[in-house]
């Protein structure tokens, strides 16, 4: 355990409940690349069980091993063969259990601050350890954390084995399991039957890969959140940015929407604020009768996917109000880089559930001055053209450039001017329940964490809520929260 905060209670290693009937998985052109990354780190707060700690440590220990029996190659090591291509060997070595106290912590201490509390770190296991470590050590580990009125519980999990929407399968069934399920709702697929199978070989310096950041700079974390109207307002701006009035007149329609939805979003059709069963906002109303519904520019015919997306102009705001906090030169090219799920862009499609890394990095660039000069409609699109055009094809291309020349991911700011978004706000996370209620709030430790890192998360009221966890140099920080076109939309911490 690296801090006094911290107590360590106990320590083990909790093995599947049956043994593996996989013997081994090949690490795939999705998995290699996140070998000098840090295992991800990612756990949920809960209030307090009604439960002896006892009977709950022994509970969480028999449902981690049961969930490790769907998901065998957790419990594997890696292993390097003669040819150099890396594998899990799925041999039952089991992942670390840690029981810890930090009981001098209330939930309402950790969740008031403006920054994220730093006693968050503390949570997690193997800190620091990169994902090339997992030839030795455990490929995933659970810290469960006692605090004085309520429980943290921690999951670290060795990013070649999974991306985040595995991360999150198997941490919901952990959940599940725990809450007295029977049988797996949703089983991993670990068919390696696809175009990430290949078999160019990833050459590592001797001891392994290095981390691509310093990891030291001074940063501040802080979670922003936003709800649903916010997320709208944005989507509608970047949408919508520009349309004329009965008279000609050009008007900025965000604008106007800001002005005419700035009394508490008060709501309409009745004293009851209801519209066909549901509420209402006046934002809402709005949003249905006048965001035009897009159409394909070659066809004329409706295409849902020429619509900018709520999460690609949250981004797009983001990345604008992040920029001119920097205070970079104009002439200098700033980089917004965004995390994709493939599954369903492969034709054939890979299964929902598969399991492993299918990911891929969607770089978006502009000049300062550009970025800056221009409305949020055209920094939104940017990012909105080159998500749609990842399709099938792009995927590959990214497969075979990749096997021109096999490389670790470049993590990190490099050049001062980037941003990396990870994580999904569509991810699973609240439903982390675990028996006794859904999380009060996710948090993540320090792996992975740089000058320009955002994760998304889902808001805990659901409904198109967003929460961005944002890392940044205190300057730039301080930039952004005296920012009035980004803070407009932050309704409050996370």
């Amino acid at each position: 355990m690296p801090s006094s905060s911290v107590t360590l209670v106990s320590k083990c290693t909790v093995y599947p409940e049956h043994k593996s009937t996989i013997k081994s998985l090949k690490l795939s052109v999705s998995d290699l690349p996140m070998l000098s990354c840090q295992y991800i780190q990612k756990g949920v707060l809960h209030t307090r069980p009604p439960l002896p700690i006892d009977s709950l440590i022994s509970l969480l220990k028999q449902s981690l091993s049961t969930a490790l029996t769907h998901f065998p190659p957790l419990a594997g090591r890696f292993e390097t063969d003669a040819d150099g291509h890396v594998h899990i060997i799925c041999n039952d070595a089991g992942v670390e259990f840690i029981h810890a106290r930090a009981k001098h912590f209330l939930i309402r201490d950790l969740l008031s601050p403006v920054d994220v509390h730093n006693c968050f770190k503390q949570f997690f296991a193997f800190d620091g350890l990169l994902s090339y470590a997992g030839h030795s050590k455990p490929l995933a580990a659970v810290q469960i954390t006692e605090l004085a009125d309520g429980l943290f519980i921690g999951c670290t999990v060795n990013h070649s084995v999974t991306d985040g929407t595995s991360f999150w399968h198997f941490f919901n069934t952990f959940a599940e399991m725990t809450k007295g399920a029977k049988k797996i709702s949703r089983s991993p697929d670990f068919n390696r039957d696809s175009v990430f199978n290949s078999p160019v070989v990833l050459r590592v310096p001797e001891g392994g890969p290095r981390l691509t950041f310093s990891g030291d700079e001074p940063l501040r974390e802080r979670i922003f959140r936003f709800d649903r109207e916010a997320i709208l307002k944005l989507k509608y701006r970047a949408n919508n940015q520009i349309q004329k009035s009965t008279n000609g007149q050009v008007l900025d329609m965000g604008e106007i929407l800001g002005k005419r939805s700035n009394d508490s979003w008060k709501p309409i059709n009745g004293e009851n604020g209801m519209d066909n069963g549901k509420k209402t906002s006046v934002l809402g109303k709005l949003l249905k009768n006048n965001v035009s519904k897009p159409l394909d520019s070659e066809t004329g015919i409706p295409n849902p996917t020429a619509q900018i997306s709520s999460f690609q102009s949250l981004s797009a705001q983001l990345w604008r109000s992040v920029t001119r906090a920097r205070k970079l030169p104009s002439s200098r090219t700033t980089t917004f880089r965004m995390a994709v799920n493939c599954r369903h862009r492969l034709e054939p499609k890979l299964e929902a559930h598969y399991f492993g890394n299918a990911i891929q990095s969607i770089p978006t660039v502009a000049s300062v001055g550009e970025l800056l000069s221009r409305d949020l409609r055209w920094c939104a699109d940017l990012l909105h053209k080159n998500v749609v055009a990842h399709d099938d094809a792009t995927v590959r291309r990214g497969v075979r450039d990749w096997e021109s020349n096999p490389r670790c991911f470049p993590l990190g700011n490099f050049d001062g001017a980037m941003i990396t978004m990870g994580s999904s706000p569509r991810f699973p996370m609240y439903d982390n329940d675990f028996g006794w209620g859904r999380p009060l709030a996710v948090r993540s430790g320090k792996a992975n964490k740089f000058d320009g890192k955002i994760s998304a998360f889902p808001g805990r009221d659901g409904a198109g809520t967003v929460d961005l966890e944002v890392c940044l140099a205190p300057e730039t920080m301080a930039g952004i929260e005296s920012d009035p076109e980004f803070m407009q939309y932050v309704s409050g911490m996370a």
